[in-house]
This record gives C-alpha cells, sequence and structure tokens, in this order.
C-alpha cells in the first residue's frame, strides 16, 4: 500500500497529540465515517490489520481521507466490533454511517492489553462528571508499528452522553 500520509514521520500514522483529546467535550454533528465489522475472538478482533488495509486503500482510490486520522472501534460483544473510519467523502464498495452526538473524552497511554481498566476509568470519569453513557468508542489513534517508533501508544475513549 501507498504512504497515506507522507508528511508522517512513518509515512503511515501521523505523531498524535493528546492535548486537543484530554478531559475534553467533543461534539460531531453528522460526522461521515467508513462503517466495517471485524470479528473478534472474546474482543480479540481477527483479521483486523487487514481489514484496516483494505478499507484504508479503498478511501484513498475515492481520496477521501481525512487530514488528521481517525478509527473508532465499538465493542459488540465477545465476538464482534464496529469500526468507523472517518471519511472526507462517500467511499465506493463500502457502508457509512454518520455519528452525532456529544461525547466526553479521555487519553491512556499503555499496551491494548489495558483496554479494560481503561473502560472501567472512563465509566467512573463520566459518572463523575453527573453523565451516563450511551455509547463508548475506542480512538486507536495509531497502528501498532507507528506506537513502537512512537515511543507511545495512546487511546482515546469517546462516551457518548
Amino acid at each position: 500500500m501507498e504512504k497515506l500520509y507522507a508528511d508522517s514521520e512513518t509515512g503511515c500514522c501521523p505523531r498524535f497529540d493528546p492535548t486537543p483529546w484530554d478531559d475534553k467535550e467533543v461534539v460531531w454533528e453528522g460526522k461521515l465515517f467508513l462503517k466495517d465489522h471485524v470479528r473478534c475472538l472474546f474482543h480479540i478482533p481477527i483479521g483486523f490489520g487487514k481489514l484496516i488495509v483494505k478499507d484504508m486503500e479503498l478511501i484513498a482510490a475515492a481520496h477521501a481521507l481525512t487530514p488528521q486520522p481517525l478509527m473508532l472501534m465499538e465493542d459488540r460483544g465477545l465476538f464482534g466490533a464496529d469500526v468507523y473510519i472517518a471519511v472526507d467523502g462517500e467511499v465506493p464498495q463500502t457502508r457509512t454511517a454518520r455519528i452525532s452526538g456529544r461525547f466526553l473524552s479521555r487519553v491512556f497511554e499503555g499496551p491494548y492489553k489495558d483496554a479494560g481498566k481503561w473502560d472501567k476509568r472512563m465509566r467512573e470519569y463520566v459518572k463523575s462528571k453527573g453523565e451516563g453513557i450511551r455509547r463508548m468508542y475506542f480512538f486507536y489513534t495509531t497502528c501498532p508499528a507507528c506506537a513502537k517508533h512512537y515511543g507511545k501508544n495512546y487511546t482515546v475513549l469517546l462516551a457518548e452522553v
């Protein structure tokens, strides 16, 4: 696959700045995403890398890359998750979804195995703000190779309130 973000250090994922996402409120009105689904085995995605490469190739071919990548995952149980990749236009041969709402966001750093801990901390945070969670998304800010290159593995949790 051709380098998608040639202006990044890696040619892949740009360096992530957590400041605009940590302890913030985010409001989207009809934000457009390519929507896909990944099979999981006890919450662990199977074939996730291939799915993302396929989707990113379709997005690039449609000239629908966003300036800053945004990929969300919504857990659908032990055996699947929905994947949402922000796009700047329609992408042929794919499904799309528009997401609207008010979200509280927090940034976490560390290995993906800590996702359960982050989920719990996010739920406590939202409760401390006097809010309830309608939906929760995980925003994986870089691929594993880029996280290793940058020395940080940031994940943003977005709770729709």
